[in-house]
This record gives structure tokens, C-alpha cells and sequence, in this order.
């Protein structure tokens, strides 16, 4: 059957961007869980290419770098971590580029900063990011036990995997149906559910021992990669080798 491609309407891309660090590619292509149902999986793309990265990656890195060279000094770090994250939505501005995630961006940021601030500790910057990571790793797991894996849900918004016959909203659900993708969705779910887990079990205990130095590093080390090894994984489950269902043989009448 011939997949029929469908719009995305504006306001799910909060929902399809939801992924830690995340942030538009320059060149539109698929970012993010939609990444998931691309004919051909693109890591860079899928993570917000080139800028995208180095928007993503920018505060934390200075936040660390500057509370290190600065002898811990707080109020240097959060101003620079706060100045990068501020620049790179007046960059998109001035030259008119989509600045959705990039004010999603500021917003984490900023609130990592207050956070910070107010209670004097460097380790509240990350606090803000630890709360994301326990709300996706809960969100996800739910999904799954309920039998409304993530990855089917995202899966049917943009592809069309059977006959509109229950409305527009039925491809979304239409999945349900069938057992073995019904599976292999939840599969494809896991991932998500043990990266954010993993990001908890390890950013946690540096969090509560106040390691700042580690806890940035760590932070830095499982955003990104981990996000691109997720989705590289989904991708493979729900439309790679390991995943699509084989072609249907053709008929040869006698």
C-alpha cells in the first residue's frame, strides 16, 4: 500500500519535539520523534543539525566552563549559560528562522537560572532538566502499560498505515488493531523509556553529591547522543530492516 503523506498541524510540534535538547535543523528536515517515520533516518537532522546542536549544547557547556574557570563562581556562569541560550533566539530573529524550540530552549534555560540563583546551590541549574527527564521517563513507561506505546501514537499521526475508514484521526489509532505492530511500537518505545531512565540513574546521584563539574559533563555526554541512538533505534524498529514488514510477493495467474 502507498503511504500518504500528511500535514503536520502547528500545534503538535511541541508534542513531536519533546525530546531533551532537541532543536529545528536548518535545512526543515525531520527532527525529533518525527525522525521516527522518515524513509531514510538522518542522526544530524534528527537532533537539529549543525546550529541546532550548537544551540542545544552551548548553555550547559558555558555554564560549566565559566563556573569552573571562574573558581565556582556562580553569577558568571548563569549569565553566560543565560547570554547563549538569549543570543541564539535574537539570531533567529534577525534572520527571520523558526524560533519555536530555540524559545523553548530560553525557557529551560531560564528557569535553570532562577532555580540556581535562588538557592545559591550551581547543581539547581540542571534540577529543572532532571524533572524533564523523570516526567518523559514516567510518560513514556505509562504509554506502554496502557497499551498506547508513544511511538504508535507519533507513528499514526504521520503515516498513514491503513484506510481512513473511522474519521481523519483514525490512522492515528487504526495501528491498535493489529497485534504485531501493536508489539512492535511498544518495542520501539523502550528506548525513550531506558534513556531517560538512564539519564536519571546517573545525573541523580551526581545531583545529590553536588558534583557540578560531572553532573555538566553528563549531562552533556547523554543529551545529544543518547537522543540520536533513541530515535536511530525506533527507526530501525518501525521502518528499517529490523522493523518494516516484508513486501508482498507478487501474483502470477496460471
Amino acid at each position: 500500500m502507498t503511504e500518504t503523506p500528511r500535514e503536520r498541524p502547528a500545534d503538535e510540534a511541541p508534542l513531536l519535539d519533546a525530546v531533551d535538547d532537541v532543536a529545528p535543523p536548518e535545512d526543515g528536515g525531520a527532527r525529533g520523534l518525527r525522525a521516527i517515520t522518515a524513509d531514510e533516518f538522518s542522526a544530524l537532522d534528527a537532533v537539529g543539525g549543525v546550529r541546532g546542536m550548537v544551540e542545544a549544547v552551548a548553555p550547559g557547556l558555558l555554564f560549566v566552563v565559566v563556573y569552573l574557570a571562574t573558581g565556582q563562581q556562580l553569577t558568571p556562569a548563569l549569565v553566560a549559560a543565560g547570554g547563549a541560550a538569549v543570543l541564539a533566539v535574537l539570531a533567529r530573529l534577525v534572520q527571520r528562522t523558526p524560533v519555536t524550540q530555540a524559545f523553548s530552549g530560553v525557557l529551560g534555560v531560564g528557569i535553570g537560572v532562577v532555580w540556581a540563583w535562588r538557592t545559591g546551590d550551581a547543581s539547581d541549574y540542571f534540577a529543572y532538566g532532571l524533572w524533564v527527564n523523570a516526567a518523559y521517563f514516567v510518560g513514556t513507561l505509562v504509554t506502554i502499560l496502557v497499551g498506547w506505546p508513544l511511538v504508535g501514537l507519533v507513528v499514526g499521526m504521520f503515516r498513514n498505515d491503513g484506510p481512513l475508514t473511522g474519521g481523519p484521526w483514525s490512522a492515528v489509532v487504526d495501528w491498535r488493531e493489529d497485534p504485531v505492530r501493536r508489539r512492535r511500537y511498544a518495542l520501539a518505545t523502550w528506548p525513550w523509556v531506558g534513556m531517560f531512565g538512564l539519564r536519571l540513574g546517573v545525573q541523580l546521584p551526581l545531583y545529590w553529591a553536588g558534583e557540578v563539574a560531572w553532573l555538566g559533563t553528563a549531562k552533556l555526554a547523554m543529551g545529544l547522543p543518547l537522543t540520536a541512538l533513541a530515535l536511530w533505534l525506533s527507526w530501525m524498529l518501525v521502518r528499517g530492516s529490523g522493523g518494516a514488514p516484508a513486501p508482498p510477493r507478487p501474483r502470477h495467474d496460471p
